[in-house]
């Protein structure tokens, strides 16, 4: 395992005491929690998770039960940025799916409670894999792994959004054009110092749009920390962190999901990797897995392709800039926010060489 790996594993992986500029009024909740979840008793006790860059998580244990409450962050926030009643409402709509979620339970909108909109699900117990080239496997034991990451995307993107309620989850059409724009807005409410080639794919992307997919539900953030598997078997018991979620053009969400193998080590990456001698798949295979799974008969053009994962880099830029702010503004999720913010930088400059190319 590499030193990153280690590093990574250790810093987001369990739990610690509730950060001070998260803590909140935990009799509050316990009151909340009686009224509002089927089956609460006990006493509350309530830990921070480590992991999560956005929105704090917390671990509640009480009569022998386990949950995790979302909350969003306190202090001055980005427009539309945190949604966690989006995320409930998404994980509640595809629980009866082939899309793996835990179980919601109920969302609160009272900022009497804990100071910011929450919403409590139950604890899913299984494995977080932090570092995608899953150090100490079994070569077959990795495949696998990537086949379910594979399969469980290209089950949420065959989702038909009416089938499940949420036909007004999100607009319909110019999905790249709106997500350019708002990517665009997020970065520079987020900037906390010039980046020359961020600035360049602003005037860039929206003159090089490929032609409009279809629309589904997209994820949005789909990696595999994103994702809890089994505890020992290569299956995916839920999916996480659903707050960018929308409907939109599912090739552009998969392409996001595909950034880990032009990612750098450093970035919990892919690239520079020799993925076949680890029984990884190569991006070209992966992409021919899912296209397949979803019933597409034609490949993806080149072009396209690298548009999105150049847009996705942006988008990236822009998720790591707010990162950087909220660390800036002292109401970071995590204590790692400082280093992760300083990833905007370079992934501009790759996504703008990327971008070049075409």
């Amino acid at each position: 395992m590499s030193s990153n790996a280690v590093s990574a594993q250790a810093a987001f992986t369990g739990t610690r005491p509730v950060a001070a500029q998260h803590a909140f009024h935990e009799a509050h909740l316990t009151a909340w929690m009686r009224e509002n979840v089927p089956g609460f008793q006990g006493e509350l006790t309530v830990n921070q998770f480590k992991g999560g860059q956005s929105n704090p998580t917390f671990l509640l244990e009480a009569g022998g039960r386990r949950y995790v409450l979302r909350r969003k962050p306190m202090g001055d926030l980005l427009p539309s940025a945190h949604a966690v009643d989006r995320e409930f409402r998404v994980i509640r709509a595809l629980a009866n799916t082939n899309v793996p979620v835990a179980k919601v339970h109920a969302l609160c909108e009272d900022p009497s409670v804990i100071g910011s909109t929450f919403y409590v699900m139950d604890h899913v117990e299984g494995r977080i894999f932090w570092d995608p080239t899953l150090p100490n496997m079994a070569l077959t034991e990795r495949g696998a792994i990537f086949d379910e990451l594979n399969r469980v995307l290209a089950a949420l993107h065959q989702v038909a959004p009416a089938a499940v309620g949420l036909s007004d989850y999100g607009r319909l059409g110019a999905y790249l054009e709106r997500q350019v724009a708002r990517w665009t807005r997020q970065y520079k409410a987020a900037e906390t110092e010039p980046i020359e080639a961020a600035d360049r794919l602003i005037n860039w992307l929206p003159e090089h749009m490929p032609t409009e997919g279809e629309t589904r539900i997209v994820h949005g953030d789909y990696r595999i920390d994103n994702v809890i598997f089994h505890p020992t078997e290569p299956r995916i018991l839920a999916v996480l962190d659903w707050e960018l979620s929308t409907l939109g053009d599912p090739l552009v969400d998969f392409a996001y999901h595909c950034m880990s193998w032009r990612m750098p080590q450093v970035s919990r990456g892919l690239a520079g990797v020799n993925t076949a001698s680890l029984g990884i798949p190569s991006e070209a295979h992966y992409l021919a897995s899912y296209l397949a799974r979803t019933g597409r008969q034609q490949a993806v053009p080149v072009s396209d392709w690298n548009y999105y994962l150049v847009f996705n880099m942006f988008r990236l830029v822009g998720i790591l800039q707010g990162i950087a702010k909220r660390a800036q503004l002292g109401n970071a999720s995590n204590a790692s926010a400082v280093e992760t913010g300083k990833r905007a930088r370079p992934l501009a400059e790759q996504a703008w060489a990327l971008a070049q190319s075409l």
